[in-house]
């Protein structure tokens, strides 16, 4: 197994221009989808931009509730998610790591399977799953940093002054601004999923690479502008 910076001097040498050509539009894919998504125009909202706004009335009504037991089991329902996704993007760590200690006898695996295959195997394979490997990573701390996100809220709904107490406003927005933060880090830990999911197709070739992404980020647009959830939560 070849080192990370190795392998980063040996690109040029173990990849074709097109393969090159897919993960630049891979990676930026995964930049132009957040920033098309978060910051779409408020005449047509996305629907992470949609959920935005009824997380504040959300934290608005909240505010002029006594009991706020039904808040309390919303908020632990969205942790509960968080550290679902963050255990299972560890599991997928795990698991891309030891076949990137095992990309030798993988390569031997496809030539008893009928493949051809040839010296510079392994490292293209390694690369590949390095690949995979640093956007589950990237989507982990996403998760974890939500799922904290996500107590800091409930903190912050445990401190909500009663109802027309002074400081109430302030408290409300600052609520807001963390709950928002949580799904916004939530949503990009999802995103980055849907596109080490793509990034699979790699190992069929470039053309698979480029279908799988172009692929993924159609999907989160639809999802996003085009779906009929999104119409259920825009305003009437």
């Amino acid at each position: 197994m070849e080192t990370l910076p190795a392998l980063v001097e040996r690109l040029p040498e173990l990849f074709a221009p097109l393969d090159l050509v897919g993960l630049a539009i891979m990676l930026g894919c995964v930049w132009g989808m957040t920033l098309l998504i978060e910051r779409a125009n408020p005449a047509r909202p996305s629907v992470s931009m949609l959920m935005n706004g009824y997380r504040a009335e959300w934290m608005k009504e909240l505010a002029h509730r006594d009991v706020r037991i039904m808040d309390a089991q919303l908020l632990n329902t969205l942790r509960g998610g968080t550290a679902f996704f963050a255990s299972t993007c560890l599991i997928s760590i795990g698991g891309v790591a030891a076949l990137i200690g095992q990309a030798d006898r993988l390569v031997i695996l496809l030539g008893d399977l009928g493949g051809a295959p040839v010296a510079s195997a392994a490292p293209v394979w390694e690369a590949k799953l390095m690949v995979i490997l640093l956007m589950l990573i990237n989507a982990f701390l996403k998760f974890v940093w939500a799922h904290r996100l996500f107590a800091y809220c409930a903190v912050m709904m445990g401190a909500m002054p009663a109802p027309g107490a002074e400081g109430l406003n302030a408290a409300i927005a600052r609520s807001v601004e963390l709950n928002s933060a949580a799904a916004r880090s939530f949503n990009r830990g999802l995103r980055m999923i849907y596109f080490a999911l793509a990034a699979l197709g790699w190992f069929l070739g470039a053309f698979f690479l480029i279908f799988a992404t172009l692929a993924t980020a159609a999907m989160l647009y639809r999802r996003e502008f085009l779906s009929r959830s999104r119409a259920a939560l825009m305003p009437r």
